[in-house]
């Protein structure tokens, strides 16, 4: 009768198949990252085009109520607008709106977006900030809606920055799309 005797896979081998699976994990993470951005992009041909019907300034929405009259809703009374068709909104609730409306304001698709909008509106230099903390993201999303509700905007200044967004989501898409490549 023989008997086996275990012996351990060489270092070299585990060190490679370890290797192998952390690049298999990165490459499926920026494919990831990659299908994020195109819906990313999509969205904000969208917000654009929301922006374009009506801009709206000091206030997220502007909706039609049950008797067919405009009214405006804020952050705080979104509530009422619940299903009515909206017919205008600010640079803030176009990309909430394009990204499936006030029940999807806290989705990832809708704050990546808002990230994005940030960053190409304040700091479009340096590397995109995908996960800020709460506090800092919610202090973006103040700074978009000041930035959209300051004295002498117009809808084409908005307009423009969605459209400059959507530049900043295809270079980042170019950038993961060429780090995906080198691994």
């Amino acid at each position: 009768m023989t008997v086996q005797v275990y012996a351990p896979t060489p270092l070299p081998v585990r060190t490679r198949r370890r290797d192998e699976r952390r690049r298999l994990a990165r490459h499926d993470l920026l494919s990831a990252r990659l299908a994020e951005l195109a819906r990313i992009e999509e969205l904000l041909v969208s917000a654009e085009a929301i922006v374009g019907e009506g801009w709206v300034q000091h206030a997220w929405f502007r909706y039609r109520d049950t008797e067919d009259r405009v009214r405006l809703a804020t952050v705080h009374d979104l509530g009422r607008m619940a299903g009515r068709p909206v017919v205008g909104a600010c640079l803030v609730g176009s990309v909430v709106q394009a990204g499936g409306g006030p029940h999807a304001a806290t989705s990832q698709l809708v704050a990546r977006s808002l990230d994005l909008t940030w960053h190409t509106l304040r700091d479009a230099s340096g590397a995109v900030e995908w996960c800020p903390s709460p506090p800092v993201r919610q202090a973006r999303v103040r700074d978009l809606t000041r930035w959209n509700d300051a004295p002498g905007r117009t809808a084409g200044q908005v307009t423009a920055l969605l459209e400059a967004t959507t530049r900043t989501a295809l270079a980042e898409s170019g950038r993961v799309r060429e780090e995906r490549l080198a691994l």
